[in-house]
């Protein structure tokens, strides 16, 4: 009898987990690998299964494709490693077994920004070595993402006729991690020709029982559910989950009466939980119809008091706008950032711009000295996030703070390197990098947490993105800004510019972005900073004259000073000419030297409020 005759007439058990009896070999080898190498311990895994009455084991292959099997120097071997994987599972198997050849999920709880082209190209290869070695279906089980799950399953079902498992992983009851209802997610995955739908991982049977009460049973599909052995605690270095399997037995009837039709287990679990199972439901009949329980739909509540700034972006495309970035001290002496904010204020600055520990080294918070200089000055904080500091857990926590906080500009980098800063050793997160922040802190604005849960409240952050121009590849530079406007960026900040010839060269390339620009104007300060900037800087290159320019004054601070802002207000004339957003950088804590350069920038702004420029003009 054929998989999906067999579930028509009863309620078939699936393995456990494969990982969980591996750790043995070390949590730095690669499972798959063991395929080739430990080829007797992996048919004994799925004998042992078998064994314990499971009637559907999977191939040993949920990382087996190229981008998984990179970590280790085995992309090359993704046709020896899947081919083995289904070799062992038929070396177990019995006569009515069913083998299911596994493909997992790339995007996984980190959100990781991997184009869907190239998750389609390792899912062909390893798909293909699938179908050529003759398993009796395919399961996809652990996909985050939907969008993900959804396109495979429709190239999947091109390629073959086998029956297909879909199952998706959720961090909270009832929603994917995107906000998507589960209903919503297994309907579709059936629409695109699941044969079976349902979840994996991430929850216990508690939770994954809660999900599962409000799923109606498919109409052209069957339900599937592998949950979990519970939550697991971390001990001696390793995750470990409760040797729980008679509460398995006692959960297996609740699990027959949401309707599920393939039952098997995932993380932490063993052949003692399939066991448990196995015995739990031997002869039940599959239920034909069930009451499924609708939640109340939430009202969203957003606080009457909270005033909404303009957003930057909105403000920069109507009229001219400067902001400034005035660092947070890395001494503990906040006095001096408090007179330059004030300066800056008063100097007409739309906004002051606060780095996230820039270059590495530890600042006093930028949150802080931004709900300071908002309540104290009354300037409008525009605050950096780097990807380096926080895990998924940090940042989302910290842009709720600055959301509670009324904080509502946020600038998304992915931040210094730590072997940069003052402590090289540390610790360098980047959980996400700046695309997949643009996408968490959009996800807050609707009002839902990077695990789906309901937050109450929608954010209202304005998102501002890093554009750097001086990379070997300008095109390739815009190529990164056009991903970042799909991520969800709504205005730009470009690192700083030193010559009017590459301002004309990033509005070349930059004028059919609609999103707007603010360009990055940093005053040289001195000949030795030129120099430095000029030789030892990636991609910054100096004009011979700004640098002779520089030279010629470098016996005298003051001089050099102002030889640096006589350059920069050169710049800023052209930079209004292409640009309406002027971004300044104070260098050293020199805020005079700002407040001047912003005063300048406004006024020159103001003068060209009646006039047309002429772009043709500005490189002479």
């Amino acid at each position: 009898m054929n998989f999906l005759d067999a579930l028509q007439e009863k309620i078939l058990i699936a393995d456990g987990a494969m990982g969980t009896l591996l750790y043995s070999y070390g949590t730095d080898q690669c499972f798959e690998e063991l395929n080739i190498s430990q080829a007797e311990h992996i048919q004994r895994i799925h004998t042992a299964y078998i064994n314990a009455g499971a009637d559907v084991i999977q191939t040993n292959t949920y990382g087996g494709n190229y981008h998984k099997l990179e970590r280790y120097g085995l992309q090359d071997q993704v046709k020896e490693i899947n081919s083995a994987a289904v070799r062992n599972a038929k070396a177990a198997a019995t006569e009515g077994t069913h083998i299911l050849g596994t493909i997992g999920g790339i995007r996984g709880i980190r959100p990781q920004f991997i184009e869907l082209d190239e998750i389609k190209r390792t899912f062909r290869e390893q798909l293909y070595c699938l179908l050529l070695e003759g398993v009796d279906g395919l399961l996809f089980e652990t996909y985050y993402d939907l969008a993900e799950l959804s396109t495979l399953v429709q190239i999947a079902r091109k390629e073959t006729d086998l029956p297909i498992v879909a199952q998706v992983s959720l961090q909270e009851v009832g929603v994917l991690q995107d906000g998507t209802p589960i209903t919503e997610a297994l309907k579709r995955l059936e629409n695109v020709g699941a044969d079976v739908v349902g979840i994996n991982c991430r929850q216990g049977p508690f939770h994954m029982l809660r999900t599962l009460e409000r799923v109606p049973l498919p109409k052209h599909a069957f339900l599937s559910s592998y949950p979990n052995a519970s939550l697991p605690s971390y001990s001696d270095g390793a995750l470990q989950y409760n040797n729980n399997a008679d509460y398995f037995g006692e959960c297996a009837k609740s699990f027959q009466a949401q309707g599920i039709r393939l039952l098997g287990g995932c993380c932490g679990t063993t052949p003692d939980h399939i066991r448990a199972f196995s015995q739990a439901l031997e002869g039940a009949v599959p239920i034909e119809e069930k009451q499924i329980i609708v939640p109340k739909p939430k009202i969203e509540v957003r606080s009457q008091s909270r005033v909404i700034p303009e957003p930057l972006q909105s403000i920069v495309l109507s009229r001219p706008s400067v902001v400034v970035e005035l660092d947070p001290p890395k001494k503990l002496n906040t006095d001096a950032f408090m007179r330059g904010a004030k300066a800056l204020k008063d100097a007409g600055a739309d906004a002051i711009t606060l780095a996230d520990n820039s270059l590495a080294s530890p600042r006093v918070s930028n949150e802080s000295l931004g709900h300071l200089i908002k309540q104290e000055v009354g300037a409008r904080p525009l605050v950096h996030i780097t990807c380096r500091d926080r895990n998924l857990i940090g940042l989302q926590s910290h842009l709720m703070g600055l959301h509670t906080l009324g904080l509502h500009d946020i600038l998304a980098v992915t931040g210094d390197p730590t072997k940069v800063g003052d402590f090289p050793g540390a610790t360098s997160v980047y959980d996400v990098s700046s695309f997949e922040l643009i996408e968490m802190i959009q996800q807050l604005n609707r009002g839902i947490s990077m695990s789906g849960k309901d937050l109450g409240e929608s954010t209202s952050f304005s998102i501002g993105a890093a554009f750097n121009p001086h990379v070997r590849s300008v095109e390739r530079a815009v190529v990164r800004m056009e991903k970042k406007i799909a991520a969800g960026a709504d205005y730009f900040m470009s690192q700083p510019v030193f010559s009017q010839e590459k301002l004309l060269d990033v509005y070349d390339h930059t004028k059919h972005i609609e999103k707007p620009m603010y360009i990055g104007l940093m005053p040289l300060t001195s000949s030795r900073n030129a120099e430095f900037l000029h030789h030892e800087v990636p991609g910054i290159k100096l004009s011979d004259e700004v640098r002779e320019r520089m030279l010629k004054v470098s016996d005298d601070k003051e001089k050099s000073a102002q030889e640096g802002i006589l350059i920069t207000k050169a710049l800023i004339d052209a930079a209004l000419e292409l640009f309406n957003g002027i971004y300044l950088i104070t260098p050293f804590m020199r805020y005079e030297t700002t407040v001047e350069l912003t005063r300048y920038a406004n006024e020159q702004a103001a003068k060209r409020a009646g006039g047309i420029s002429n772009v043709s003009n500005v490189i002479h």
